[in-house]
């Protein structure tokens, strides 16, 4: 753990003291605060949420800057780990290498070998629809994908906390459903034959959508700039873009010709009363972590927005003590009534009628299918007269509801 990611926990945990103490003193005196007391609890939770927000940043840093040191295989020749093993390893090495040469100079700086090797790896994207006019993307090697696809789950909210399987091609893939929790076995007694109770199985369609980065646009000079680690740049960029916009999907989506959201898809556990069009109480939490079945609460945490949060910091239980407690010691996660959560800025803030705070065992209940083989295009031409190149990213994911019983939700009032 880094000095500065200690400082930040210590910081938060002495903020959030000062705030219980100002509340607490007041409650001891059974008043309200203080235009003074006000004024510095204000403060304190501004620069809480400043803090919090620092902190998940670094922690999302940290998990980046570990697989950029054991992923990524320099382009230079030298790979960043010994892959000279059998034909298919020395092949990978060599794409990656052509691939990095590619990503700086176009095909005209490669060797007749490496044209070749690239055109091995062409994808045309205009079998993919999806509006897309062009053919010449390319498979990006395993290393530059891992990156990529790392950065996705760190800026991905769901994608880094559902069961996520990978295929290697974009056909449509059948998915068995099914909520099993009602279901149970049987007492035998002597010489008694054992009975029959069918899995009930549902389905659904898992598809290929595709998620684009848009263009990310870069100059030439950059790009000649060889103390520019554009091997790491590009991909954390691509996956950063594809990574919120598929975020958004796998929470709010309708399902139709995109994944069917979190939102959309799963179970309400809990409506506000009348007039908690964006507030909750101590009571609705306790309600939605029991609207979810025992037998997944184990594994249970919280994903909301962080303005959703900033409602909860501000709940007690019925002795008093706030549900949210901030990290305890360094190691350790902060909670919302004991339970781990994450933030997820794509999922609805506190409003009428909306469904913003999500309660469950994610990979139980969630389903992300995610293809392999993820593309990428250097654009020259379109902007040669800038002196730039653009690159864009493809990603074709899918993601649904799989067990509905895992995963409860809390909705507003509409009124």
């Amino acid at each position: 753990m880094s000095v500065q990611l200690r400082r930040l926990i210590d910081e938060q945990n002495t903020l959030w003291q000062r705030m219980q103490d100002i509340q607490s003193t007041a409650e001891t005196e059974s008043r309200d605060l203080t235009a003074e007391e006000r004024t510095n609890w204000d403060q304190a939770e501004e620069r809480l949420t400043v803090v919090s927000g620092d902190i998940e940043r670094l922690n999302r840093m940290a998990q980046l800057q570990t697989i950029d040191r054991s992923q990524i295989v320099s382009t230079t020749g030298e790979p960043g780990n010994d892959r000279r093993g059998d034909d298919t390893e020395e092949q990978a090495r060599r794409y990656g290498e052509a691939f990095g040469i590619y990503l700086r100079g176009g095909m005209d700086r490669l060797t007749p070998d490496q044209r070749n090797l690239m055109m091995d790896h062409q994808v045309d994207m205009r079998a993919m629809g999806a509006g897309i006019d062009t053919a010449g993307g390319f498979t990006v090697p395993d290393e530059f994908r891992n990156l990529m696809t790392e950065t996705m789950r760190a800026f991905g909210g769901l994608l880094g906390l559902a069961d996520v399987i990978t295929t290697s091609t974009g056909a449509d893939l059948k998915w068995p459903t099914n909520d099993d929790t009602a279901n149970e076995g049987e007492l035998l007694g002597e010489n008694q034959p054992a009975g029959e109770q069918d899995l009930e199985l549902g389905g659904k369609t898992l598809k290929a959508h595709i998620f684009s980065s848009k263009q990310v646009k870069l100059s030439m000079a950059l790009l000649q700039d060889s103390a520019f680690n554009l091997e790491q740049w590009v991909p954390k960029k691509l996956g950063e873009r594809i990574g919120r916009r598929a975020a958004r999907a796998f929470t709010t989506g309708n399902g139709v010709n995109q994944p069917q959201g979190l939102t959309v898809g799963a179970v309400v556990g809990k409506v506000g009363a009348n007039g908690q069009t964006t507030s909750i109480t101590y009571d609705d939490m306790i309600d939605l972590e029991h609207s979810v079945d025992s037998a997944y609460r184990a594994n249970a945490r919280y994903l909301l927005h962080d303005l959703s949060l900033k409602v909860i910091r501000k709940l007690k239980d019925s002795q008093q003590r706030p549900l949210w407690v901030p990290i305890p010691a360094p190691g350790f996660p902060a909670t919302i009534n004991g339970f781990p959560y994450d933030l997820d800025n794509s999922m609805p803030e506190p409003g009428a009628g909306n469904k913003t705070i999500a309660f469950g065992d994610f990979k139980a209940g969630y389903v992300i299918r995610q293809v392999q083989a993820v593309q990428t295009l250097r654009l020259v031409e379109r902007y040669a007269e800038y002196l730039q190149v653009a690159f864009l990213g493809f990603s074709r994911m899918d993601g649904a509801i799989q067990d509905a019983a895992a995963i409860r939700l809390y909705q507003h009032s509409a009124t």
